[in-house]
Order: structure tokens, then sequence, then C-alpha cells
């Protein structure tokens, strides 16, 4: 793997003076704290690898509360493999059966149960998830969430700005998944009606844990990686943890490999008896290439009379072809308990992140059909090349006050917050239209053209990106069964070009949710939210493009039974999003105006249940409606989803076996193909994964054997509108030795 080592060198050496910074400046407070005994651990819904978390009455230091262990919560069961808290649907430690919105969870354990290798992958067993709408891509993670693709962040912070211009995180340096599904701009922000996927880092823990992992795998995959955490001094004021991971892997796509390293320290200090300060740091790199093809409708879905293109087929150039991308990150998080009823959380983080982009893909003018289309031999696509290099660099920051308090008989738990997030994104492109000369898809030889010397690029711009927001949450308790949860928040967003004006937009949204707690463990509910969504651009008269305005209506019920680990819930959501954009003809030419409109409506259900020896991951979903203005059904929404994971740990014979597997039934989705200059509708096919896991747990090692499409069944989890379909993951086979010390 070839890793550019001056640039590595001045990331390192800069990650490695911020976090020597944070310890000279901590160390006359740290030897305060010796002569004051040991600061308990402070635990959030933002933590993880915890079992249990503070009430809103507790102490922010448990260690130091007398009634601490009165006051608790579970987190996450036995086991480990279900989290009952989440900071993203609330911002606070509100437990998921009393928020009333839909949000699920994936813990460490269950991430590394499921062998996911990718964020894609982990999602694959949630409830109103698709987890593989453009198929295997090297180059990010994506998902289709009640309609739309979701927004990522890390640790409560918008991470990804602008396309393609940032590192594709890695799962073993998160401590768990949490998915918000719906409108989410009152805590968040601008975003879709697809809801949120937040990452959770691994913090340190008072606990002495380590752990080495090797791995190998089917397209010559190998990987090493270590986790270690631990207090860094006598009285445990001082945490440290540190993460790392190198992996050199092909892809199931000829010529496109998956190389990777990351470096993941981080600290956290207690400050006193009432301030917690968390510093992670992350310095990552990849070297990888366009995995997904862009290959037409016919050769794929609708084979031709040479048979369907091979899954492994690449039609870019061997090296030419690549995705290098290149992030250094340092963040933040203040912790602060005033009198143990109000705190103060302040998270801020700086990231930088580059990417170089080289590619070729199917792509001419074609009057009659889609520009993927092949000619008419039925063999040969005609190649345009792109040229991508990219920057990004942005700051974000999340403030916000937290307040328990009672009116009358009325509890309130309050949160008033500011953030703050600017990106500035730069880049030089160049797009050759048909540039990359013809390729049999059949039959491909390369090196048919000379790319000894790159072209030089054709343009360039810089972007910025500003938001601003107030918000404010107030769950109000009556008689501590009912819940109504307000929500406000004012934003005011600025994005402009180089040597174009700068766009100001102000947009207010809203949530209301009310939730009643049964004894018996029954929680419905019934919630209301809304969201919006910068576009850039001017429509047919000059104007400037509204934002796209998303609300979603949902009623649920969050069951947990008495006595038990179990976490069930179900939902039903009627989603209607705004101001799209569409195509039109004005005067001749085309153009966009915003008349566009898209109801997504549906259902869910998901059960995550867990006994002493057995865990089970289920989830249904079914999408009744999924239309645009025109009544036209959106690409990449399946009708139903079905999946069940399930893992046996016996505990009376052969202790340390487990053995896990998993179903996936993806139903039919919807897109129209040209036929004889024609748009018809089709559908792609349903289909039906296997999954496996098999391992022996014996004194401090752990092995296993991971597998993944178990039959290698070739799958199209997408075909789009525009003329492109997308292979899904084929068989992928895993082995891991883990050893904890």
């Amino acid at each position: 793997m070839k890793l550019n080592q001056v640039s590595s060198s001045i990331r390192w050496g800069l990650l490695g003076g911020l976090m020597a910074s944070a310890s000279l400046i901590s160390a006359p407070l740290m030897a305060e704290q010796a002569s004051q005994g040991k600061a308990g651990q402070s635990v959030s819904g933002e933590s993880s690898g915890t079992s249990s978390v503070r009430s809103s009455s507790e102490s922010a230091f448990p260690g130091n509360n007398a009634e601490a262990n009165d006051n608790k919560i579970t987190v996450v069961s036995k086991r480990g493999t279900i989290a009952y808290v989440s900071a993203s649907g609330t911002k606070d430690d509100t437990p998921i059966v009393e928020t009333p919105i839909s949000v699920s969870v994936l813990t460490e354990q269950r991430i590394q149960d499921l062998g996911a290798e990718t964020i894609q992958d982990a999602l694959g067993y949630v409830a109103g998830v698709y987890n593989g709408p453009f198929g295997v891509d090297t180059r990010g993670d994506w998902s289709m969430i009640r309609g739309a693709s979701p927004v990522q962040y890390l640790d409560g912070m918008k991470v990804l700005y602008g396309y393609y211009n940032n590192v594709r995180p890695n799962p073993y340096s998160l401590g768990q998944i949490e998915v918000l599904k719906g409108p989410a701009s009152v805590l968040y922000g601008q975003g879709t009606i697809g809801g949120i996927v937040n990452l959770v880092s691994k913090r340190p823990q008072a606990q002495s844990e380590a752990e080495v992992w090797g791995q190998l795998g089917n397209y010559n995959r190998r990987q090493l990686a270590f986790d270690v955490t631990d207090a860094a001094n006598g009285d445990a004021s001082v945490l440290y943890r540190l993460s790392g991971m190198f992996r050199d892997s092909e892809t199931q796509t000829d010529f496109v490999n998956d190389d990777s390293y990351f470096l993941a320290p981080a600290l956290t200090f207690y400050l006193g008896e009432s301030t917690e300060w968390t510093l992670l740091a992350n310095a990552q790199k990849n070297e990888s290439g366009s995995s997904t093809q862009f290959l037409p409708h016919v050769g794929t879905i609708f084979p031709t009379e040479f048979g369907q293109i091979p899954s492994n087929r690449f039609v870019s150039e061997p090296g030419f072809d690549r995705y290098d991308t290149e992030q250094t990150a340092i963040t933040s998080i203040v912790d602060h308990d005033l009198n143990g009823d109000w705190s103060v959380h302040w998270s801020a983080r700086y990231m930088d992140s580059q990417a170089e982009y080289r590619t070729m893909y199917p792509y001419r003018f074609n009057a009659t059909g889609s520009p993927f289309d092949l000619l008419d031999d039925n063999r040969t696509i005609v190649r345009s090349i792109y040229m991508a290099d990219k920057e990004a660099e942005s700051l974000t920051s999340d403030l916000r006050l937290h307040g328990h308090f009672e009116t009358g008989s009325v509890t309130h738990n309050f949160v008033l917050g500011f953030d703050y997030q600017q990106a500035d994104l730069s880049d030089a492109t160049l797009f050759g239209y048909e540039a990359g000369g013809p390729l049999d898809v059949y039959a491909p030889v390369y090196g048919s053209i000379d790319l000894s010397t790159e072209p030089d690029f054709t343009s360039a711009s810089a972007a910025t990106q500003q938001q601003s927001g107030i918000y404010l949450q107030n769950q109000m308790r009556f008689n501590d069964d009912l819940i109504v949860s307000l929500g406000l928040r004012s934003d005011k967003a600025k994005t402009g070009e180089y040597q174009n004006p700068q766009n100001d937009y102000s947009e207010t949204t809203k949530r209301l949710g009310v939730l009643y707690r049964f004894d018996n463990g029954m929680h419905p509910y019934i919630s209301y939210s809304e969201s919006f969504d910068l576009i850039a651009g001017i429509d047919a008269s000059g104007n400037l493009l509204k934002p796209k305005m998303g609300e979603q209506k949902e009623i649920g019920l969050k069951y947990q039974p008495q006595g038990t680990a179990h976490l069930i819930t179900f939902s039903a959501f009627d989603t209607v999003e705004k101001n799209r954009t569409v195509n039109v003809i004005v005067n001749g030419q085309p153009s966009i105006a915003q008349i566009g409109e898209a109801t997504v409506k549906g259902t869910e259900l998901e059960a995550q249940l867990e006994w002493d020896t057995v865990d089970v991951y289920a989830s249904f979903t079914n999408i009744s409606e999924a239309k645009d203005e025109t009544n036209t059904n959106i690409n990449s929404v399946p009708e139903n989803m079905l999946s069940v994971w399930g893992t046996y740990r016996p505990n009376t014979f052969w202790q340390g076996f487990k053995i896990g597997g998993g179903v996936r039934y993806v139903g039919e989705s919807h897109f129209t193909t040209l036929q004889n200059g024609v748009a018809t509708p089709v559908t792609t096919d349903t289909y039906t994964l296997f999954d496996l896991l098999l391992g022996y747990e014996l004194g401090n090692f752990d092995v296993s054997l991971n597998v993944d499409n178990v039959t290698d069944k070739t799958v199209i989890t997408t075909c789009l509108d525009r003329g492109d379909c997308f292979y899904g993951q084929r068989r992928t086979i895993t082995a891991n030795v883990r050893y904890s010390f």
C-alpha cells in the first residue's frame, strides 16, 4: 500500500502536538485531584461501552454521589447487544422507550456479531433502512431511510459536506451507531426527511481493556487492528484510549483495492468534581478506487444475448482509477455539572480532508436512450473520464444547557442549545466527454488510450457553507406517565461560491411528541416533525431556489416487557417533502422549477430480544407509498424488507461456542427504462440473502468466521431512471482472531 509519508508525518505531528498540549494544560489539575480521591467516570447517552447512565437528578460524577447506584438506568443489555439510551433522539439521556420518535441503535457487540466491515454493512438489519441502494461502493456508506438519503453525523455533529471529499469512516473506531428516522431539523438544522445516522466514537474507559485483532478474508483481505483503554493515573482522573487499524485488501471489482489505516487517540480528564473534558483525535487514509461501475440496464437487469455483465467487471483503466482520501480531525467534548439539576455540554470539532478522484464510466450522447447504454453490438460501452482533486475543511460546534426542574406536578427535562457549522469546500475537476474510448464489457482490453500524462483540470471552484441555529426542547412529564415533548428551532444559513453572490436563508422548524407510559411496559406515542434542506441554484425566472421542506406525522408503540431485556418498537409514518426540483423546458431551454412534492408512507416493526443464551434482531418494513408529484415511484425504495439475525451462545455445554445466522429479504423497487424510446415502468427482482457467524471463545482468545451472502448470489440492488444499475455484495468471508488482555 502506497502511503504519502511526508503528508502523514505532518498530520501525525499535528495530532500528537494537540494531545500533548492537552496533557500539559491539565497536568496541574490532575496533581490537585490526586489528593481528592477517585473521580468516578461520567456517563452520558453519547458514551459507549458502559452499563449505566446517570438519571437527570444525579451528579455528573457517580463516584462522588452517595445515591448514584439507586438512580441509574440501564444503557445496554447484559450481553451488550441491545441499547436502551440514545443521545440522537433528544440530545440528552432520555431512554428510547420514552422518546416519541423512531430511533435504532447498533451497539459495538452487535456490529461485531454481524461481522460488519463497513457502516453500510452494519445497517443491514435495521428497520426502515435500505443499506445497499448503490451496491458495493468503496467511496462511501449509502443508505435510504423512509425514501430519502440520511445525513451522516459523528458524535452529534455533521461530518459530511459536499460529495466525494471525505474519508469513509471505519466501524472499528466506533462505540455504537444511532439511526434517527424522519425529519430531525429541530435539533440538527438542515437535513433530509430521511433523518440522520450518528456515529459515536469510542471513548476512554476507567477499566483496563485491550484487544488485538487480526483478520484474513477473500479478495486477499489482510487486516490488523488494536484497541487499548485504561486509567492513566492512580485516581482515574485521567483516562486514555488508543485504537487503530491497518488494512490491505482487494474488492469484488477487478483492479479496485480497499486499503486503509487509521489511528484514533483519545483522552478524558476529570477537572475538579464537576467537569469532564474528552479529546478525540483521528487520522485516517484510504486508498481505493471506484468499485461501483454504473452499468447499463441492458446487460445487467436485462441480459443481452451474451448474458449478464459480470459483477466483477471494471470499466475504468487499471493504474489510472483511484479514490484516495486523507483526513485529520480533532474533537473536544466538555460536560460541566452546575448544581446537579443543571449542566452544560459543549462539543466542537475541526476536520480537514482531501480526495484525489480519477475514474471512467459509461457515458455518451444517446438521442434515443440512456447515456449509459451499450452500443448497437450489445457489448460495447463508450467511456467518459472524470478527474477531481477536492478538499473540505470544517468547523462544527454544539453548545447546550440541560436543566431538570419541576413546576407543580410537572417535571421538565429542558434543553437550550446553539450550534454552528462552517465548511469551506474547494475542487479542481475535469470531465472528458467520451474521452475514455470504447470498451467491450464482456471481453475488456485495457490500455487503448494514453494516460501516461494526466490532462490538466478544466475547472475549479470554491464554496462556503455556514449554518447557525438556536433550538429549544422541553420534555414535560405529567404524573410520571404522560410525556409531552416540544421542540422549536430557528436557523440562519449562508451558502456562497467564488465570484457568485452569497445566498442567505432563514428557517424555523418544530417538533411535537406525546407518549404515555403504561405499567405493563407499553409506551404508545404520536409525533409531528419538520425538516429543511438547502438546494443550490436558481429557477427559470432567476430566483434563488428555496430549501426543500419536509414534515412527518408518526404514530407508534415502544414495548419493553417487564422483567426482560427485550425492546420492541412499531411505527407508522406519513412523510411529505415539498419544493423538490423538477426539470422543465422554458422558451425551448432546459431549466429547473420547484413544483415537486414527494410522499412516503409506511410501517416499521423492530424487535431486539435477548435471553441468557440467545439474542435476536428482527425487523420488517413496508413502504405502502413512495411517489413524486407525477405519481411516479421513487427509485431505490423497496416495497418490503424483512430481516432476522440470531446468535446462540450455550452456557451449559460447549461454553465459549457461538453460532449466528441471518436472513435478509429485499422486495421490489421501481424504476423506468427506455424501450424503443418510450419510458416504461419496471421493477427490480426481489432477493434473499443469508449470513453466518461461527466462533469460539477460549480464555482471552475469540476466534470467529463471518460469511455474508453465504450462497454467493448475484443481486441487483437498484436501477435508476437515468439508465444505470448496481450489483450487490457477493459472498464475503472473513476469519478473525481477537486477543483480549
